[in-house]
């Protein structure tokens, strides 16, 4: 069922299915709550809570957001990971619901370690896929510039179909090239909402301490071919203290829950079993 709630200014959407451990989803970007519609499918034995971040799918994007942060692009507004984290406790506090495991991919993973940082005692259990707690490199912060600059230019739509061929496996764009158009038909953003996400993924903070402060269990699945985050990257979250399952998923790029989910399913339905008895 799809719903919106309130946060600050604005109007954002969700829909929830299934009854049992409320688990939030939060989906990369430039993709919306759709993304983890094939995984959901194969975990009926959950209560899903998908929302569409801010800016992206039928969420508004508001008017508020504040510009500076991003040296290399002073101008642009600034969607942060704080932002997007105050609108995930917005959720729960209008679902009435105090405490939820939270699973997140890519910048889904980082609003993930936001939510940590702010609220531990709302979290039950995180799993990162396809995610990081680095910051940006010298390098992805000047390609994030260059792709403000791309998107103010009017490029949009060949900066999307780009990460919609580059971000999955090779075996996916061979294989199965259906998928990659579904994934393309899910980057509805605009100009400014790009713009405003960039911008926020390039001042996101290291997050490689607070791995260091994490006491409820983690799970942590990288795509072998994943161009954007590296396997390596994310076996930083085996130092979290609570714990780590940590899995490697073959043949499988940036957006794995979506190239591979019922692989994905499996993984994080045993994780979800083990929580449940700690």
């Amino acid at each position: 069922m799809r719903r919106t709630y309130r946060s600050d200014d604005t109007d954002l959407s969700f829909h929830e299915t299934g009854r049992g451990v409320p688990v939030v989803f939060l989906h990369p970007t430039p993709l919306s709550g759709e993304y983890w519609r094939p995984l959901i499918e194969t975990l009926p034995e959950l209560r899903a809570i998908v929302p569409d971040l801010r800016g992206h799918g039928a969420s508004e994007l508001g008017t508020r957001l504040p510009a500076g942060a991003f040296a290399r692009v002073p101008d642009a507004p600034v969607l942060s990971m704080g932002q997007l984290a105050s609108d995930v406790f917005a959720l729960l506090d209008s679902l009435k619901l105090d405490r939820a495991v939270f699973a997140g991919c890519s910048i889904g993973g980082y609003v993930l370690l936001e939510l940590w940082r702010r609220a531990p005692e709302r979290v039950r259990g995180l799993a990162f896929v396809c995610s990081k707690p680095q910051p940006d490199a010298e390098a992805n912060l000047a390609k994030r510039a260059a792709t403000i600059a791309e998107a103010r230019a009017g490029k949009l739509s060949a900066l999307f179909e780009g990460f919609a061929q580059n971000l999955v496996a090779e075996g996916t764009r061979v294989q199965h090239p259906e998928l990659v158009k579904e994934l393309r038909a899910q980057m509805t953003l605009t100009e400014e909402a790009e713009v405003a996400v960039q911008a926020g993924l390039a001042t996101r903070p290291d997050s490689v301490p607070t791995v260091a402060s994490i006491t409820v269990p983690v799970l942590a699945i990288a795509g072998a071919e994943d161009t954007a985050v590296s396997a390596a990257e994310m076996e930083a979250f085996c130092a979290a203290p609570g714990g780590c399952t940590y899995e490697v998923l073959a043949n499988a790029g940036h957006f794995a829950a979506y190239e591979q989910p019922r692989e994905v399913a499996a993984l994080m339905n045993s994780w979800l079993r083990q929580l449940s008895t700690v």
